[in-house]
């Protein structure tokens, strides 16, 4: 069950005027209540310790009044099942990379589930410190985002040929998309309402793979297992402009990473919601000028009628910066939800 009104309004595309609000990336480092626990804890203790993970969680929901909260975690937790030696400097950094010897280690998929439970814990803690109005959503990381990052080619463009690569292909499918699947199985059973799948650098893949290949194997082993229960995010997403892709793929939603464009599919979407896409930079500018942008993203959508608009998340089209001005994320939720009333 959805608990936020306007988030069951938009996954399930009954027209409404004011969208729900809530932002990837909403519990972080632009904002002062985490700076605060990061100075006593380090990023991973605040992942894994679910009392510090749900407080995290907690925080944007009571000093913004997001219409939705986010598991605090991180996509590459699974890789650590596969021997992969991860540290946060802020950021991820690897001692090493994943081999086909990953593999030959890792018994089954059941033990990096198991190795997650502390997701499960700090869903259920988020879930009792939220008010019923609100929804608590989970996410993972998508398979080829997972690999990417794993096997060190994150950065690389056009991979082509990854049908012949039986490392990639039995990664993939025979160890990340089944533990891919026992998470999402494990979140929604905590608590989560919808799970994300953050996909961002699936975007590498040839887009008659993406298609042809890829994104059916996901269907078939999650999207079907999980009907209406998961969200996708892909940069530059090759299904994203098929108004019938919620529905092909029984997807709750996706996520349009464009900073323009939103407003001329959204009409034309025939199931689910699609979420953005206020561009997240903005979010840094100076009053004057944020608010400038915030009338113009507004009149866009206003010009929209409440049935064109249905399906609606509005959220930004990535994740907020660490820079992001606290008092523009306040501005930007409460001018929207006056804008629209």
């Amino acid at each position: 069950m959805i608990k936020n009104k306007r988030f069951s309004n938009a996954i399930n595309k009954v027209p409404q005027k004011v969208p729900p609000i809530w932002f990837m990336r909403q519990a972080g480092r632009y904002h002062s209540h985490y700076q605060g626990l990061r100075k006593k804890h380090s990023f991973v203790e605040l992942c894994k310790e679910p009392e510090l993970a749900a407080e995290v969680a907690m925080g944007p929901i009571n000093d913004f009044d997001y219409d939705v909260a986010i598991l605090f975690s991180d996509i590459l937790f699974p890789l650590e099942s596969l021997g992969l030696r991860l540290d946060y400097k802020p950021g991820p950094t690897f001692e090493n990379l994943l081999t086909p010897d990953s593999l030959k280690n890792l018994d089954s998929s059941d033990k990096i589930v198991d190795d997650m439970n502390f997701q499960s814990k700090a869903l259920s803690i988020t879930r009792d410190a939220l008010s019923e109005s609100k929804s608590l959503v989970g996410f993972v990381g998508g398979p080829w985002t997972l690999l990417s990052y794993g096997t060190g080619i994150k950065n690389e463009t056009n991979i082509d040929d990854l049908h012949k690569n039986e490392f990639y292909e039995k990664l993939l499918y025979d160890t990340l998309i089944p533990a891919l699947y026992q998470i999402i199985e494990m979140q929604l059973k905590s608590s989560a309402e919808i799970v994300y799948m953050f996909d961002t650098n699936a975007s590498q893949l040839q887009s008659n793979y993406f298609i042809g290949k890829y994104i059916e194997e996901i269907k078939q082993s999650i999207f079907s297992a999980f009907p209406n229960q998961v969200a996708y995010f892909c940069k530059e997403n090759p299904i994203l402009n098929n108004p019938k892709s919620n529905l092909k793929y029984q997807l709750a939603g996706m996520v349009y990473g464009e900073n323009k464009g939103l407003e001329t599919i959204l009409p034309k979407l025939e199931s689910g919601f699609l979420q953005g896409n206020f561009d997240p930079k903005n979010l840094l500018l100076p009053e004057k000028e944020f608010q400038f942008e915030v009338d113009n993203f507004i009149k866009i959508f206003r010009n929209l009628s409440d049935s064109e608009r249905s399906g609606w998340v509005c959220s930004l089209s990535h994740g907020v910066l660490p820079k992001a001005r606290e008092d523009n994320v306040r501005y930007f939720i409460e001018k929207v939800r006056s804008g629209f009333r």
